[in-house]
């Protein structure tokens, strides 16, 4: 499937890369990648494993070196990383806090580190909790961890947070909590959320673009309202399978008691909607679609 032509979003772009390209020894992480992330955004950086994610992120914290032209908050993360540090923040999978630090350590060490922490606020955050300062990471709950970190990132007024698979290992309600911590304690127009996951239907509902990478390639890049309207899944009878099957679906799967599910880019619903019943394709099935033979 052929990449969607990035969105234009003139001097507005908070990150925009031309031909982004990070090739190991023997691998080729990144191929001539184009995107554009406005201000105001969550975009969900969604690939297999392997297709490049980390290494894209990894460029855009200026954590790599990589060919092609890359720009955040206007800036080269190449060459000017520690000024561009001052407007962004990084959170991985949240395990990697250490085990012997307590509360009060935590706080000290991001309000040494980054210049825009507000301690008062982190702390705002914290009365809320069970963590108190002089509790060790060791003694907390997975779901503590996770309350530990949100109160260091959303006390950093930062104008682009990075999450890298932010909740992996941590079971359905804390995922939850974390990113509905995020859009009401933290998110707004002025700031930015790139976040790549695993779990692609528990962030659907949060962003408003998607980018799918695939063999270092971007093979997807759109706002999800364009999705929304490009693709059309539908539900037909053995009956209408080859009729279905002449307007050239992009992906079909078989249902029980002889149903058939077809997959459609920018065929229009009136068209479809004579086949069978129609709706709009859940963030995952589209992955999936997109991706098959990835893993062959």
């Amino acid at each position: 499937m052929n990449a969607v032509a990035p969105e234009t979003r003139g001097t507005g772009a908070v990150v925009t890369a031309r031909g982004l390209r990070k090739a190991y020894k023997n691998k080729v992480a990144v191929s001539g990648a184009d995107f554009d992330i406005g201000a105001g955004r969550i975009v969900g950086l969604i690939g297999p494993n392997g297709a490049g994610k980390t290494t894209a992120l990894k460029a855009i914290l200026g954590l790599t070196p990589f060919e092609g032209q890359l720009t955040v908050l206007g800036k080269d993360p190449r060459t000017q990383r520690d000024e561009l540090m001052n407007d962004v923040c990084f959170i991985a999978d949240v395990a990697v806090l250490p085990r012997w630090m307590r509360v009060s350590e935590a706080i000290d060490f991001v309000a040494g580190v980054h210049p825009r922490f507000d301690r008062a606020k982190c702390e705002r955050f914290l009365a809320n909790t069970q963590l108190h300062p002089k509790l060790r990471v060791r003694e907390m709950s997975k779901g503590m961890i996770v309350q530990l970190h949100l109160a260091l990132v959303m006390a950093i007024d930062a104008r682009l947070l990075v999450l890298d698979e932010p909740t992996l290992g941590l079971d359905i309600l804390y995922r939850k909590q974390f990113y509905q911590r995020l859009l009401e304690d933290y998110f707004d127009e002025e700031k930015t959320i790139l976040v790549t996951t695993h779990q692609v239907e528990e962030i659907e509902h949060i962003l408003t673009d998607v980018l799918f990478i695939r063999d270092g390639r971007m093979v997807l890049s759109s706002p999800m309202d364009d999705v929304a309207e490009r693709y059309t899944e539908v539900l037909v009878g053995a009956d209408r399978v080859e009729a279905a099957r002449a307007l050239k679906p992009i992906d079909e799967r078989g249902l029980p008691f002889g149903k058939t599910v077809l997959l459609y880019d920018g065929v229009p619903q009136t068209q479809l909607a004579t086949l069978g019943e129609t709706r709009k394709p859940g963030l995952a099935d589209l992955f999936v679609a997109i991706m098959k033979g990835t893993y062959a």
